[in-house]
């Protein structure tokens, strides 16, 4: 098959992605199926090679990622009907105070959105934001912006999140890394596109708390003021230390082989415990124990609870399946061989290649996860063709990561549920939410690019 052909077909592949996710609004996980067998029929693959692609690609990509998303939003959903996000939130403006609290908000922001999802997370923690504004008479977006910077950055870089864990997934980097360098890049992003560019923006924009949600703040001003309500929710520590709990365990597993001998009890142990799915069952059995068993839920309860958090998660696997199959489908088809050799003749790093796919994709089709999951189908093969570390793939995945978050905007469904609660006009929420991930996205390239230096 002519080179030039296969590159062509692989933009026009894209392209027809875009149209029939944007245009035509059809769902990602179906127009990822449609878009890989015309490709797989363009390019001159049989009809039996197609099929065995689907069979792999979704094979090889939902037999990781569906285990540890499923666990983690079984996880994240007992924090939340428990109430330990309210309470991580509330006792980290406590111990910041009033003239801290955004640096308090940026952090729990990254600790929270751990296990719960972003949207669900603002949600839950909007009331406490009005709260705050009303008292300080400051700009919500004082408040509100650090928060949501440290939602966004766990959100989009530190597995287990979907996003992360499905491009890990499809690029084979190990989570352990991807971690590390989601963090190293992650904490400066939040700080630099939270506290500070919020304070910034704060002075420009003046937003007050909506009206229609004045009853939220007056309700979380009621339950402060009644101690007794505050000590059904569970512990500060307990909170704290089940969300930590898989990010240990992973990394020591990612570390242990630099520091203790092969085969050793100790290396296998931390190994064994450190593998994404054990550090997930783990921490999902003792959650269920601590935030539901011993506060009363009963064994139903905590059933129901679980199943219903299941439904998000599927439609996540299904697209991660997809983009497994979009992308086995350019490996069978030997366009990734392509790529490969045309990028080494212009000389353009993988890493930013990787930044610019995802960004691109990112502005035009607004999903955080399907441009994750598309850029990791188009480099996978790529990478595929070269000799690179572990440490190498990890910074790849936050490449992919930052260029996924950059520029939310009208075609983004974040960018209308942070227009809705700030009770902003599109004008404002350009200004604040879309600059606010776009310097996010930026720090996390440039964090990225320089580590891709040294590893």
């Amino acid at each position: 098959m002519d080179s030039a052909w296969l590159i062509v077909a692989a933009i026009l592949s894209v392209g027809l992605l875009l149209l029939l996710v944007m245009r035509v609004k059809l769902q990602a996980f179906v127009a990822l199926l449609m878009v890989s067998v015309l490709l797989g029929l363009g390019v001159g693959m049989t009809p039996g090679d197609i099929l065995d692609t689907f069979g792999k690609g979704m094979g090889d990509t939902v037999a990781f990622i569906a285990i540890v998303i499923g666990l983690g939003a079984m996880f994240g959903e007992m924090l939340r009907v428990s109430g330990g996000a309210e309470k991580l939130a509330l006792t980290m403006l406590d111990k910041f105070g009033e003239r801290k609290s955004p640096w308090a908000l940026g952090i729990a922001g990254l600790i929270i959105s751990v296990p719960v999802f972003l949207d669900v997370a603002l949600v839950i923690l909007v009331p406490i934001l009005y709260t705050l504004s009303k008292k300080s008479g400051r700009s919500l977006l004082y408040y509100g912006i650090p928060l949501l910077a440290g939602l966004i950055v766990t959100h989009g870089m530190v597995p287990p999140t979907p996003g992360p864990i499905a491009a890990a997934s499809i690029l084979e980097a190990d989570i352990g890394w991807v971690i590390l360098f989601g963090l190293t890049a992650g904490i400066p992003a939040m700080i630099l596109a939270g506290p500070i560019f919020g304070k910034f923006i704060a002075k420009k924009v003046h937003i007050h708390v909506p009206e229609m949600m004045e009853e939220q703040a007056a309700a979380l001003e009621e339950y402060e003021a009644d101690p007794k309500d505050q000590k059904e929710l569970p512990s500060f520590k307990t909170v704290l230390s089940l969300i930590l709990l898989p990010l240990v365990l992973i990394l020591f597993n990612t570390v242990s082989p630099f520091i203790f001998e092969e085969g050793s009890t100790i290396n296998s142990t931390l190994t064994f415990i450190g593998d994404p799915y054990i550090a997930l069952t783990i921490t999902t059995l003792l959650t269920f124990y601590i935030l539901g068993t011993k506060r009363g839920y009963t064994r139903e309860e905590i059933q129901k609870i679980t199943t219903k958090s299941l439904e998000p998660a599927g439609i996540i696997i299904l697209i991660t399946g997809a983009g497994g199959v979009f992308g086995e489908v350019l490996v069978a088809s030997g366009i990734g061989d392509v790529l490969a050799n045309s990028m080494q003749q212009i000389d353009l790093p993988i890493v930013v290649f990787a930044f610019v796919t995802a960004a691109l994709l990112r502005i035009s089709i607004g999903s955080v996860t399907v441009a994750m999951v598309t850029t990791s189908s188009i480099v996978g093969p790529i990478v595929s063709t070269m000799s690179v570390s572990e440490p190498f793939l990890g910074v790849l995945v936050i490449a992919v990561a930052s260029g996924s978050t950059i520029a939310s905007h009208v075609n983004d469904s974040g960018f209308w549920m942070v227009n809705r609660y700030f009770g902003m006009s599109v004008g404002d929420t350009l200004k604040s939410w879309t600059a606010m991930s776009t310097i996010v996205a930026l720090v996390g390239f440039s964090i990225s690019l320089l580590l891709s230096f040294f590893v």
